[in-house]
């Protein structure tokens, strides 16, 4: 293992032999923008920060502090196992580059650098950044092609640099007191350098109304996420915020597109995905979009050992481990299943947020960090169908958006009796059933489209946050009536992607070691995604039309015409019972009510749910996950100590 390591000023690492290595890591450090106040303890406080994120990477670390700046860096290696290079760069000109992640055109990049005069030493990926944004300034951004959260620091003009990938698959957090700046890849870190931590209101208002922590807030003050495709710029004239990417707009008027066209791109997404020095494996649902992925790197790398690991339960609506055993048979892969039941939750939920300090109300968190924990006895990557839905039209919302139009033009009457008749469908603990999905859709029917699509995925509806003591948060709705589906899949690439599914892949991954790639994502394939059509999304009740047609030369028919069932976990039958006793215990958090709660309301909720008048158990295990988080801060608003133990003393 690489050991901990400082650089002097101006030194380059020694060259090796390879095709270059790749850093999976957690970065953090220190800037004060005014000379007359140095830092205290500005070293040790950086190292404190890694410290706290050593579970993102156990393969070294290194340190570095030049006059005001102190940064960190540490490595999983992907890529160049063997190879001890410092996973933090500094360039002779002055230029120090801290970076999460993988650069995927390195190559291509490190060429046209050298036929412009610069002499890359390094082998990494990473070395390439310094220098070209030597050659481009401030759109040096703009030619990087991967997934990445980076920190450049340029001592020529005083300026500290912040990015986060397009697709915000890595996470970096900042926070800003004085004129000192603090960045770091979990908030948890960032936390452990800062006292007397206060909660942001308007943070806790998104959280509950979306089960996440949109970017750029948080839910404590003054410390703010780096948004996707976001380029911030600290120098003493201020904080700049700049886009150097946002999502390609789709054009009205598209010639057809075909197969054949996306395969050549797609292999080569998951070529450069899979194109590394350890062992991988792939999370494998029964659904198409894992599968395909799997299929398609079977099929570039029929020599790999393919390890297939898949979350299991125990009650069969939500068990998907058979159709994607045979899925897994088929395509040559080890299957490696992962049985999750209700008693992991309580005590993983409080792992992960005590490693990453942010809440995530989405429960597939906990499964989520359960299978890479048993990868990681076998693997340190993972490849995973994310993104496919939000850019190939995947979700049922994007059905009832559609079809919503002919129902509002149904007269009032009918409209008043199906109502009625969907609102009296009986509650089930099943997986997506049909009633969930109508009660779902005749909601918000007044409402504009965007503004209906976030009523129909909110993690606790406007009614109850009203009776919970939260005034709901405002959001500009403001789109093209006549360009529905695209406002909604850009919306939810732009927030609940980043923020909620890719959140919970990076920190459920790296809490264990492994990180989590999404072929999908990649940047031809995003483009690729934003020339379909609407027809080849959505399609009649098709979803992912195109896709699914792609699929055929690679799955057989009823993997790619079985209905979307997405990774959900029996939470409303658990809330009912194996862990009424413990959700009873965190609704009723004097922490929560010191918060603005009502908690009375919140065992409302509850007995209602348990009652089977609703299904209200999304709202419930947001107010759940919000109680736990509530604990952990406490140490940081030091709040009494007798509420911890009092409710930790009922943990299950």
């Amino acid at each position: 293992m690489q050991g901990k390591q400082r650089y002097p000023r101006g030194q380059l690492a020694q060259a090796h032999s390879g095709t270059g290595y790749t850093l999976m890591c957690g970065i953090s450090g220190i800037w004060n923008f005014d000379a007359a106040e140095p830092i205290l303890h500005a070293e040790q406080k950086t190292r404190t920060m890694l410290r706290a994120m050593s579970h993102r990477g156990p393969h070294g670390d290194a340190f570095l502090t030049r006059d005001q700046l102190a940064m960190a860096s540490n490595r999983l290696a992907i890529r160049g196992v063997e190879q001890h290079q410092p996973p933090l760069i500094e360039h002779e000109a002055g230029i120090i580059v801290a970076c999460n992640g993988e650069i995927d055109n390195h190559r291509i990049l490190r060429r046209s650098l050298a036929e412009a005069g610069h002499r890359i030493m390094q082998t990494t990926d990473v070395a390439v950044i310094a220098p070209l944004y030597l050659e481009k300034g401030l759109h040096f951004l703009e030619h990087l092609q991967g997934v990445f959260a980076l920190a450049l620091w340029d001592s020529r003009a005083q300026r500290l640099i912040l990015a986060r990938d397009r697709a915000g698959e890595r996470h970096l957090y900042y926070a800003t007191s004085d004129h000192t700046i603090h960045f770091a890849s979990e908030l948890a870190a960032l936390l452990t350098t800062q006292s007397g931590a206060q909660l942001d209101k308007d943070g806790l208002a998104r959280y509950l109304r979306s089960g996440y922590c949109p970017a750029p807030g948080s839910l404590v003050k003054n410390h703010y996420k780096v948004s996707p495709g976001e380029m911030i710029v600290i120098d003493h004239s201020g904080i700049h915020h700049r886009r150097y990417w946002n999502f390609p707009t789709k054009q009205p008027e598209v010639q057809a597109v075909s197969p054949a066209s996306f395969d050549k791109i797609f292999r080569e997404a998951v070529f450069r995905q899979s194109d590394i020095d350890v062992d991988y494996g792939v999370l494998l649902s029964g659904g198409i979009d894992s599968a395909l992925m799997t299929a398609v790197v079977r099929d570039l790398r029929p020599e790999k050992k393919i390890s297939a690991y898949c979350i299991r339960f125990a009650e069969s609506s939500f068990d998907e481990g058979e159709h994607a055993a045979a899925i897994a048979e088929q395509l040559g892969c080890d299957f490696v299943p992962v049985t999750v039941s209700a008693g992991d939750l309580p005590g993983m939920l409080h792992e992960l947020i005590e490693a990453t300090g942010e809440p995530l109300a989405d429960p597939a968190w906990i499964p989520l960090s359960m299978v890479t924990r048993r990868a990681s006895q076998d693997v340190r990557v993972l490849l995973a169908g994310e993104g496919a839905d939000e850019l190939f039209g995947g979700y049922p919302t994007y059905l009832g958006a559609r079809w919503s139009d002919h129902y509002t033009r149904l007269p009032k009457p009918v409209r008043t009796l199906a109502q009625k008749l969907i609102e009296k469908l009986p509650t089930s603990d099943k997986k997506v059933t049909l009633s969930f999905l109508l009660k779902r859709f005749i909601r918000g029917q007044e409402l504009d489209g965007l503004a209906r699509h976030l009523l129909w995925t909110a993690s606790i509806p406007p009614h109850w946050l009203h009776r919970l003591g939260v005034t709901p948060p405002t959001d500009s709705t403001a789109h093209d009536p006549s360009r529905l589906i695209d406002a909604l899949q850009r919306y939810d690439f732009g927030h609940s992607l980043p923020d909620a599914l890719m959140a919970k892949a990076d920190r459920g991954g790296m809490l264990h070691g492994v990180e989590i790639r999404a072929p999908f994502l990649d940047q031809s394939v995003i483009e690729f995604a934003a020339t379909l059509p609407l027809d080849e999304r959505v399609h009649g009740l098709t979803t992912k039309a195109f896709l699914k047609r792609y699929a055929r030369q690679y799955l057989p028919e009823p993997v790619i015409t079985r209905r979307k069932r997405g990774l959900s976990v029996p939470l409303a039958f658990w809330l009912r019972e194996p862990l009424y006793g413990w959700a009873q215990s965190r609704l009723s958090s004097t922490l929560l009510a010191q918060a603005g709660i009502n908690t009375d309301a919140a065992l409302e909720l509850l007995a209602e749910h348990q009652a089977r008048l609703s299904d209200h158990s999304r709202a419930i295990w947001t107010l759940i996950v919000l109680s736990e988080w509530l604990m952990w801060f406490s140490r940081f608003r030091h709040e009494p100590a007798s509420e911890a133990v009092k409710v930790y003393s009922d943990r299950v």
